[in-house]
């Protein structure tokens, strides 16, 4: 593989493992803060990936660089253990839990644009004629800011892919359990029966919101790129 592919590939790599690392850690420390202590005792909330990876290792390692390597882009999944039955007895809290991960990736897309725009008021980085998944930002010279140009363009890209993904309001996503929080109790204990009830098909529900979010992430996308440059057009 070429050098400069396998580089990206790292890059790649290190900004998805801390992208997942920081969604499960944020259901992790929001199930604590509700009331359930299954993913604190198992380890969960923490920055260190180590955790997450023992616990889904096929999901953390195997699949995204298998992913990377098969298709120049990198897709896997991470997990946060949860008490089914504090869920049942408090579906809002849950759904708090759940919308915890995605505002965790919104988070860090924030973090790489307040990065980015700090890099060009200190002539490091520079706003590019055309953005990519992974050249929202450029290097105004060679050497190490190239590299952080790849890191801080991936970091804000795949947390932004990544937060509105899991919002999809279908199961077994995290924004379908996030629906909770606009209902009663009742509605959002309803909500997570049918959740449950429905979950042995849940990769019928990954690939529709995959085909969905397909037709939907450029314009997204654009408009991301909108709100971080605003006097910027991208079309």
């Amino acid at each position: 593989m070429d050098p400069d592919l396998l580089l990206l590939g790292l890059i790649w790599y290190v900004v998805f493992l801390l992208s997942l690392t920081c969604h499960e850690a944020a259901h992790a420390l929001a199930a604590k803060w509700g009331g359930d202590l299954t993913a604190f005792h198992a380890g969960q909330v923490t920055l260190n990936p180590l955790p997450h990876m023992r616990r889904e290792p096929f999901g953390t390692v195997l699949v995204p660089l298998l992913s990377y390597v098969g298709g120049g882009g990198m897709i896997g999944w991470a997990s946060a253990p949860y008490d089914p039955f504090w869920q049942q007895r408090h579906p809002r809290r849950a759904a708090w839990m759940s919308l915890a991960g995605p505002a965790a990736n919104f988070l860090l897309s924030i973090a790489a644009a307040v990065s980015i725009h700090t890099g060009i008021l200190l002539g490091i980085l520079r706003v590019p004629a055309s953005a990519s998944f992974t050249r929202i930002v450029a290097a105004d010279s060679a050497g190490a800011a190239e590299g952080l140009a790849v890191f801080l363009s991936i970091l804000f890209s795949l947390n932004v892919l990544l937060g509105v993904f899991n919002l999809l309001p279908i199961p077994p996503l995290d924004g379908y359990s996030a629906l909770g929080l606009f209902t009663s109790e009742r509605g959002a204990l309803a909500l997570e029966n049918l959740r449950r009830a429905i979950a042995p098909y849940a990769g019928i529900g990954i690939l529709l919101s995959w085909t969905l979010f397909d037709r939907i992430f450029d314009p997204v996308f654009r408009i991301a790129l909108n709100l971080l440059y605003p006097f910027s057009r991208y079309g």
